[in-house]
C-alpha cells in the first residue's frame, strides 16, 4: 500500500566562500519512514554540505542547539569520528534521561545518542564564546538545554540562529510560545526577553528553527554572507 507524505523537511544549505571552516549548528532529521516525511537525497546532510562546496569530511565541529531528532538525527554521520559534538550539559542529561526512562521519548531517539562512539563535549555556561565570532547562549524553554547561536560577521553584521526556541517568526514577533512543544513556559519567556535584548544590542538578524520563508529570503538576498 502506498504511503501518504505528511510533512516536508530539509537541511538548509548556504554557499560558503573559499577557505571557510565548517562548524555545523544542528544536523537535520534522522532517516525516517519516507511515508511520514518527504526527505530526498539532496536534503540529507552529506548532500546539503556538498551543496555549499564542501564535504562532510571537512566538518571540524558540531554545535547542537538541542537534541531533538529533527535537529540532531544527523549525528549518525559522526559516529566513530573524532569530531567534537558541543552540547549544553542540561540538554545532554535531559536527552539521556528522556530516552532511558521513556519520559520524553519520541522527540529524542537512542539511535543517534551514541554515548561511546561520539565525542561529546558538554558545557554549562549561560553564555559561551566557543569560537572567534561565535557565541552560544543558553535559552531554555523548548528544551532544558537549548542554546541559540550568535555569529558576528565582519561585513554582514550579526546573525542569531534560534533553533526551536522560535519555530517561526511569529513566535518571536508576537511573543507566542509553541504550546505543548515548550517544556517550561516561564523559562521560554525569560529566554525570549534575553534574545530580544541581544537583537537590540547587535541589530541582529534572526534565523528561526522551522521558518522556510525567512531562510529563503536570506538565500535570495545574496549567495553567501561574510
Amino acid at each position: 500500500m502506498s504511503s501518504q507524505t505528511l510533512a516536508a523537511a530539509a537541511v538548509p544549505a548556504f554557499k560558503c566562500p573559499p577557505g571557510t571552516k565548517m562548524h555545523l549548528l544542528d544536523l537535520g532529521t534522522l532517516r525516517a519512514d519516507e511515508g511520514w516525511v518527504g526527505y530526498s537525497e539532496a536534503q540529507k546532510l552529506p548532500a546539503a554540505i556538498k551543496a555549499t562546496g564542501n564535504d562532510i569530511k571537512d566538518v571540524k565541529a558540531v554545535i547542537i542547539g538541542h537534541l531533538h531528532l529533527d535537529h540532531a538525527g544527523g549525528l549518525e554521520h559522526f559516529i566513530g569520528t573524532n569530531i567534537p559534538i558541543y552540547v549544553h550539559e542540561e540538554e545532554f542529561k535531559h536527552a539521556c534521561w528522556a530516552v532511558a526512562t521513556g519520559a520524553d521519548l519520541g522527540v529524542y531517539i537512542a539511535h543517534y545518542l551514541d554515548l561511546e562512539r561520539l565525542k561529546w563535549e558538554t558545557f554549562n555556561d549561560d553564555h559561551l564564546d566557543i569560537f572567534q565570532g561565535i557565541t552560544l547562549h543558553h535559552s531554555p524553554g523548548h528544551t532544558p538545554g537549548l542554546v541559540i547561536m550568535q555569529v558576528n560577521l565582519e561585513k554582514d553584521g550579526t546573525f542569531i540562529w534560534t533553533t526551536d526556541q522560535f519555530h517561526i517568526a511569529e513566535n518571536y514577533e508576537l511573543k507566542h510560545p509553541h504550546g505543548w512543544l515548550a517544556r517550561d513556559h516561564n523559562a521560554w519567556i525569560r529566554s525570549l526577553n534575553m534574545i530580544r535584548r541581544l537583537q537590540r544590542l547587535f541589530d541582529a538578524r534572526l534565523v528561526f528553527g522551522h521558518d522556510a520563508a525567512v531562510a529563503e529570503k536570506l538565500r535570495q538576498a545574496k549567495p553567501f554572507y561574510e
